[in-house]
Order: structure tokens, then sequence, then C-alpha cells
């Protein structure tokens, strides 16, 4: 069978959960032991379990489903979107313990839309129905990132996508997924690479200050003269 989730486990034996693909394929619609057959498969196990999530989204009542199974399931569960989660998938992620997501990752939340048909009466049915669909959705984004309803109202009528910078600090993601292998230490007095014009000059100003405070006593060099002195400040300035 066709599905967009996928069992694994890990090296360690965590169970590994993964979401690729358009939610509500066809195995979704027209097969009702579907949403059981996933329910099934999620408490078949226990423990902590890792989700990678890549999605476009698809149908916001399968992901409301997914979304209340994973809030349901006892343990730890962690989010990792590797591509994008989008729409309805970005409800999913709503579910994670903690969410992190890739440097390159995205997340998009919008408004939910439809297509209908028939008069006028039926236009205002589903205009009202998809009024209704987004306040249960924001309450999903509400409860992750305590974000006003006015707040994240007006980011799903602006379609947002949000890199993961943005996704952190507006509550949507906790954070980056890192590689411990690629980590290099810094070593002492290398910690800011930055030039500053302003440092260089106060640090030769304390160099100077320091020099005539040790100024010689009679009879000893002079040391620099005071000409070429200034003729180094003026070019280090610059």
């Amino acid at each position: 069978m066709i599905r967009f989730w996928n069992w694994t486990k890990d090296e360690d034996g965590c169970r590994v959960l993964h979401f690729d693909g358009v939610i509500a394929q066809e195995t979704w619609w027209g097969d009702e032991i579907t949403p059981a057959q996933f329910r099934a498969e999620l408490f078949a196990g226990e423990g902590d379990i890792i989700i990678w999530l890549n999605s476009p989204g698809g149908d916001c009542i399968a992901a409301s489903q997914i979304y209340s199974m994973l809030m349901d399931y006892k343990g730890n569960v962690t989010v990792k979107i590797d591509g994008i989660a989008a729409s309805a998938a970005s409800v999913i992620a709503m579910a994670g313990t903690q969410v992190l997501m890739a440097p390159t990752a995205l997340m998009m939340i919008h408004n939910p839309w439809t297509i209908a048909v028939g008069d006028s009466e039926e236009m205002l049915k589903a205009s009202a129905m998809l009024d209704s669909v987004k306040e249960s959705i924001m309450n999903a984004y509400q409860i992750k990132t305590g974000m006003s309803r006015v707040k994240l109202s007006n980011l799903m009528d602006a379609e947002s996508v949000f890199p993961v910078q943005q996704a952190i600090e507006l509550g949507f993601a906790d954070g980056m997924l890192e590689d411990s292998k690629r980590a290099r230490p810094v070593s002492p007095g290398t910690e800011n690479y930055i030039f500053s014009r302003r440092a260089v000059n106060n640090s030769l100003i304390n160099k100077v200050v320091a020099s005539i405070r040790a100024a010689p006593k009679p009879g000893q060099s002079q040391g620099i003269p005071a000409e070429s002195l200034e003729k180094r400040l003026f070019l280090i300035s610059h």
C-alpha cells in the first residue's frame, strides 16, 4: 500500500517515523481503515519517537487526525523538518514535544482553501466552513507558539513562509538541527574575527599611554621620536 508515512529504527533502536509526501493520498479517501491503521502502528510501540517531516501539506482533516494521535502519544515526539513543513504539514509539526529544523528547511502557514460548486447559499456555507477550519488550525499554532490569534490570523492571511531563524523567533520551532561531527573548536583569543577600526585605535592609544607613563629617566635613551610616532599613528588610522 502506498503511504506517506513509514516507520524505521535508528542505530540506537529508537522508533523513527518518516512523513514524506502529500498528506491525504488516495489511501486516506475511500479507505476508512487507514487512519485506524496509522493509530495502530503508532501505539504498537512505546518510548520516545523521532519524526522526519518533509511535506507540502494536504488534507487538513487528515493532518488533524495525525496531530491528535501524536498529541495523545505518551512518549516524547521530536519533529525534525529536513525539507518543508507547509500547510497541513505545519499542523502535524505542532504536535512535536520539540521541533527542530534543518538550516535549509522552511515552514509555511496559510488560510485553508477548498473547491465549492453551487449557488450563493452554497458559497456562504463554504466560506463559513473555511472560517471554522482556520479557527481550528490556529488552535494548534497557538498552543505551540503562545502567539495571539490576531497575529496568527494575519500570518495565515499573508501565506507566510518561515526560514529556520524566523520560525524559532516566532515559536513555531525550538531549534536548528546541528551536525556535531562538523563542530570546530574555537582557539583561545580567536572568538571574534570581525575587524574593528575602533578596537585597533584604542589598542594603539593604550600602548602610547603606557609608553608615556613609562618614560625614561634622565640620562636614559629617549626611545622613538615623537615625530615618527605621530606619523605611524596617522598611517594606521587611515
